[in-house]
């Protein structure tokens, strides 16, 4: 892995004494993100818990990264401007990056409205020769608002809110991702069903592996 840009003069990098093979040997798995990206509301994160927790039952280490969840700590400090979103999303890039490169299955949640920064945490990977795999939670926005958990399509529509996306501010959907998956047609576990499929077909998990037990 190499160091990026960084205001420190007096840094440098320092290679671990660990191969990426030896760890993914010990935890038999490939380390890689999937990178879900939607509107708010699409169906994001209950896909990605529920893929994390069918990873865990048939014996792979993963782990959520949450947007709601990121901004309780490490983004904290980070509000909705559009340079607070780049700067949010660039983090996780680097986070995700990190959780791969030590093996981890790891899936991100987020929004993430604008392709560039999408594309900076694609580039982050493919840099460090790790896979990433881009999900389109491809929901339409009016059946997010009937959803709406939190009333904040409410509030944006009301002018509560400013700068909301998919009311006025724009979401910008990719062009080319590995997956599309559309919770209309599917419920989460299917969802979930279709991207083990595409990871076993893509060799990064192995589909024959017994399902272990997760203790309730």
């Amino acid at each position: 892995m190499k160091a990026g840009n960084s205001k420190g003069k007096n840094i440098r990098w320092h290679s671990t004494h660990v191969e990426r093979r030896e760890r993914e040997q010990l935890l038999k798995q490939r380390g890689c993100t999937i990178w879900f990206t939607g509107l708010p509301a699409s169906g994001k994160s209950t896909t990605a818990f529920t893929l994390e927790h069918e990873l865990i039952r048939k014996g792979y280490l993963a782990y959520v990264l949450d947007g709601d969840n990121v901004r309780h700590g490490l983004n904290r400090n980070l509000g909705f401007s559009m340079e607070d979103r780049e700067e949010n999303i660039r983090r996780i890039g680097e986070v995700a990056k990190l959780f791969a490169d030590a093996g981890v299955i790891v899936l991100t949640s987020f929004i993430s409205p604008y392709r560039k920064d999408r594309d900076l945490a694609r580039t982050l990977h493919n840099d460090a020769g790790l896979p990433f795999l881009e999900v389109f939670v491809d929901t339409p926005v009016e059946v997010c608002e009937t959803r709406d958990p939190k009333g904040l399509y409410r509030k944006a529509r009301q002018g509560e809110i400013k700068g909301f996306t998919g009311v006025d501010d724009p979401y910008e959907p990719p062009l080319a991702p590995e997956m599309a998956i559309r919770t209309l047609d599917c419920s989460p576990e299917q969802c979930a069903e279709h991207i083990l499929r595409y990871l076993a077909t893509h060799g990064l998990i192995k589909p024959h592996l017994k399902v272990v037990p997760v203790m309730q």
